[in-house]
């Protein structure tokens, strides 16, 4: 008798675990497989000027990142330096007093677009805000946008 209450025991036990595993499976399988709408296409929640959106962060980095943290955002500004190698391109806009920097990585249809530019240029660029930070190796604040493609 004992060992029929443990039997059912233990098999509720192994029901739940392997349906715990298949929710645990299916929610990884969702996360890494998940597409994005072309940042292109998405209206911008915020248009910004790339020396005010940097002195926004460089005055309060928290209220900062609430704010503009997961947004899709328009920045205009001057391209400082272009980081571009065979599957990736990263485009600069640097404020030369403070040196800090907002760095926009592009989707992968976008590259070609990313590619072409050169420093000097005053773009539009639309992306997702990752946030602001300091680096304590660079000694400046940056912010970091992904996603992202020219605006239009």
């Amino acid at each position: 008798m004992i060992t029929t209450k443990i039997n059912k025991r233990y098999k509720k036990w192994m029901l739940a675990a392997f349906v715990l595993l298949l929710a645990a499976g299916a929610t990884v399988w969702y996360v890494f497989t998940e597409k994005f709408t072309d940042t292109a296409e998405v209206k911008a929640a915020f248009t910004v000027n790339a020396a005010d959106f940097i002195k926004e962060f460089r005055q309060d980095m928290k209220a900062a990142n609430a704010r503009y943290s997961e947004k899709i955002i328009v920045v205009n500004g001057i391209v400082s330096e272009v980081e571009a190698v065979d599957t990736t391109a990263n485009i600069k806009m640097v404020d030369t007093a403070s040196g800090a920097y907002v760095i926009f990585a592009f989707q992968k249809q976008h590259l070609s677009e990313a590619k072409a530019m050169k420093a000097g240029d005053q773009v539009s660029i639309k992306g997702s805000c990752s946030n602001g930070a300091f680096s304590n190796i660079l000694e400046t604040e940056y912010i970091t946008f992904k996603r992202c493609a020219v605006n239009k």
